[in-house]
């Protein structure tokens, strides 16, 4: 598929009815003085989100997805754009009055309160009555399965249990928007997924507008009704999860999304002799890539395919033909449910998963083949996809 059609495809993700759009980001930027020097936290961002749509930010460190999240909240002023919430221009406006809640990385509890007051801390400083406060906390003390919790002092609480408290401190509030800012990170791996689970019911419980920034890839693509791939302060990708695993706009989404990454290969491709040339190896241009291409003849590219996307099979090594490869097995990691191997040829090392009753091991000569129906092409001066697999 060619580049306009992927943008295409992601206009399509944005298009949104206006009656439908709750929160609108309007060319939001945000610059930094550095000494002098401008940093560009955030550059030119444009998202429409339906009420009750959970959307994540996700992107490395330092892209500016945390930024964004500050800025919707009235913690940052922006220096230029405008943020609409329910068609009231925010910007300028203080974070209390933007009927936002947000939860923090850090769950920022009071140590000399017990739950409860934790919990109806922010309706007691908006002098909300004492029966209104009392009926809301065991509400979501409930929702959240803590209500055995209420007494306690935080000290006493497990780390999931005091995300907990602070999502019901958030909850309470009964605000407009919700802003989640890595609010997992500091849970070990299995509470953490236990957590995107309970996160997840949740959101299909209160229905709220939500925001939600990580770095975790598995949180975007479990969490979200959209994701906002970013980096660098720019917006690479809004569109469904599994949008953005299969048609990745470009080479940095198609690496970023996806554990153990998309291999990435120079190539050259040729539509005369319809081959794809690497330093690895040469395979067949699929007849439905060569279809999509808005190029011909020979140019440079890059060629991407995922580590499930490759099969292996000892059983054919020393083969020659064009359509496969063999490869030597460096080395094999062992995941339980499957085995990542890290292969080479040529000099040119990549991934492939394999599942644990293969009997693989490292110095094996292994067969291997691509899934031609799943690969990718990006441009080689841009990154941008030229074609990727889309279900046929």
């Amino acid at each position: 598929m060619s580049k306009t059609d992927t943008l295409e495809v992601d206009q399509t993700s944005e298009s949104i009815n206006r009656s439908e759009t709750f929160l609108k980001i309007d060319g939001l930027t945000k610059v930094y003085d550095d000494g002098g020097s401008g940093v560009v936290a955030v550059d030119d961002m444009n998202i429409n989100i339906k009420e009750g749509e959970f959307i994540v930010f996700v992107g490395p460190s330092g892209c500016g997805k945390s930024t964004t999240l500050r800025s919707v909240a009235g913690l940052e002023e922006i220096t230029e754009g405008q943020i609409v919430i329910n068609g009231e221009n925010v910007e300028g406006q203080p974070p209390r009055q933007r009927d936002i809640a947000m939860v923090f990385q850090s769950y920022a509890l009071y140590p000399h309160m017990t739950v409860r007051e934790n919990m109806e801390y922010p309706l007691k400083v908006r002098g909300v009555p004492k029966e209104e406060r009392e009926r809301r906390v065991e509400e979501s003390a409930a929702l959240l399965e803590i209500p055995e919790l209420l007494d306690r002092q935080p000290k006493d609480l497990s780390g999931g249990q005091q995300q907990r408290v602070a999502l019901g401190r958030a909850i309470v509030r009964e605000p407009r928007v919700f802003l989640f800012d890595e609010p997992l990170s500091n849970l070990d791996a299995k509470l953490r997924v236990q957590m995107r689970t309970e996160l997840n019911k949740l959101h299909n419980k209160i229905g709220k507008t939500s925001i939600y920034v990580t770095h975790d890839q598995a949180e975007a693509m479990t969490l979200s009704d959209r994701v906002v791939v970013m980096n660098d302060g720019e917006v690479q990708q809004i569109a469904p999860p599994q949008q953005v695993y299969d048609q990745p706009a470009n080479e940095f989404v198609g690496g970023f999304m996806g554990s153990p990454s998309m291999n990435f290969f120079d190539a050259t491709v040729n539509t005369e002799t319809e081959e794809i040339t690497t330093d690895a190896f040469t395979i067949p241009l699929p007849e439905w890539m060569q279809e999509e291409l808005d190029r011909t003849g020979e140019f440079d590219a890059r060629f991407g395919v995922r580590p499930e996307d490759i099969t292996v099979d000892r059983q054919k090594a020393g083969e020659t033909d064009t359509s496969h490869t063999t490869v030597d097995v460096v080395v094999v990691e062992e995941m339980g449910s499957n085995f990542f191997l890290t292969v080479e040829n040529n000099n040119v090392e990549y991934k492939a998963i394999v599942e644990p009753d293969a009997n693989i091991e490292r110095g094996d000569a292994l067969h291997l083949d691509f899934n031609l129906d799943k690969c990718h092409l990006f441009d080689a001066a841009t990154g941008d996809t030229l074609v990727y697999e889309i279900q046929r």
